[in-house]
């Protein structure tokens, strides 16, 4: 089945989406402090390692794993924050996080329609397809960003 072209307008909307949001988080992120006046909350650092870890270990993981599994099933992930990169400055992280996501949006590009149609099975949200693994990465980012902001505002 040939994709609409609304389904088409979706996918591109989609990826530039995606594809925008390191450069919106490296902004706020740089001039957001370091800690929340709230003491558990993240310092700006370790959101952006969560990120980054978050796009490797869930985001891209599922898309390869929808590629290769007739509907997968998923259970909440929470990546291990003691990663390596742990120790690298903002810049490390926002350049690292960038790359990654730009690896994503190229996965993207690269599924055909019969891509986009694949799903999984997720534990808490449901039977997701591509796009909707890509709406929950950038309600996710943006929940991040917004943390960020918050911190910034006067």
């Amino acid at each position: 089945m040939i994709a609409s072209e609304a389904e088409l307008t979706e996918r591109r909307e989609l990826g530039e989406r995606l594809g925008a949001l390191p450069g919106r988080l490296a902004e706020v992120a740089r001039r957001a402090p370091d800690r929340d006046p709230a003491e558990e909350a993240w310092p700006t650092r370790t959101i952006v390692l969560h990120l980054l870890l978050v796009e490797e270990v869930v985001w891209q993981a599922r898309l390869r794993e929808m590629a290769e599994t007739a509907n997968p099933v998923w259970v909440w992930t929470e990546p291990e924050l003691g990663d390596r990169r742990a120790a690298w400055s903002l810049g490390e992280l926002l350049g690292a996080f960038a790359r990654r996501r730009r690896e994503t949006v190229d996965l993207l590009a690269a599924l055909d329609d019969e891509g986009w149609r694949r799903a999984g099975t997720h534990a808490v949200f449901g039977v997701l397809d591509v796009a909707g693994l890509v709406r929950q990465a950038i309600a996710h980012d943006a929940e991040h960003i917004a943390e960020l902001e918050r911190r910034s505002a006067p």
